[in-house]
């Protein structure tokens, strides 16, 4: 009908075992995405498949939205992800964080949805925590102040900026601040722009 699912998420630990479980997360996600069901169902339908399907040491935090680009509607529910940043064109920012625990943790979990509205030159910022916990040489990670700083730092530009240029100036400001420091997690972000 025109919506787009919106996706990120993280699971918890590394390398094969981590991957086959968001590849499982993934293949579930378009499964039930066609059953028509609220996006608070949808997580609450894959945390009971996550739970059954993951071993007892493995959870996987979820931000899912439905985004209509037409009116700008979104729904969302945030499974224990770092919370996304909407950045409103006049320079505001708002944390996304309806929802719930992660998957998989519990069976019986229930979820509730946010609903928000991208005004023309907002942008959505979701984000690992990959970024968050970039540290410096000192040890200092970038933080979500770090973050929220990038944000503010372009109020001229980035009413127009599109996606893709939010997305690089995060990821310009993560390796300014990391320098050579080796990275300890995946750099992972997604960007979402009205225009």
């Amino acid at each position: 009908d025109g919506r787009v699912i919106v996706a990120l998420g993280d699971v918890a630990g590394k390398a094969s075992p981590a991957a086959l479980l968001m590849a499982l997360l993934l293949a579930m996600l378009r499964t039930l995405a066609d059953e028509g069901l609220s996006i608070a169902q949808l997580v609450s339908r894959l945390n009971l498949q996550v739970g059954r399907q993951a071993p007892a040491s493995r959870f996987i935090t979820l931000f899912l939205a439905s985004y209509d680009p037409r009116s700008g509607e979104m729904e969302f529910v945030n499974a224990g992800q770092t919370p996304p940043l909407l950045r409103r064109r006049n320079g505001a920012i708002e944390r996304l964080s309806t929802g719930g625990i992660a998957l998989g943790l519990f069976e019986g979990s229930t979820y509730e949805s946010g609903h928000i509205r991208l005004e023309p030159g907002d942008a959505l910022v979701m984000y690992s925590d990959g970024i968050t916990e970039a540290e410096d040489p000192a040890g200092v990670p970038f933080d979500e102040n770090g973050l929220e700083r990038t944000l503010a730092l372009y109020p001229g530009t980035f009413p127009d900026a599109g996606a893709a240029g939010i997305g690089q100036a995060i990821f310009d400001a993560v390796e300014r601040h990391r320098r050579d420091s080796r990275l300890s997690d995946d750099l992972t972000g997604l960007v979402l722009s009205r225009p």
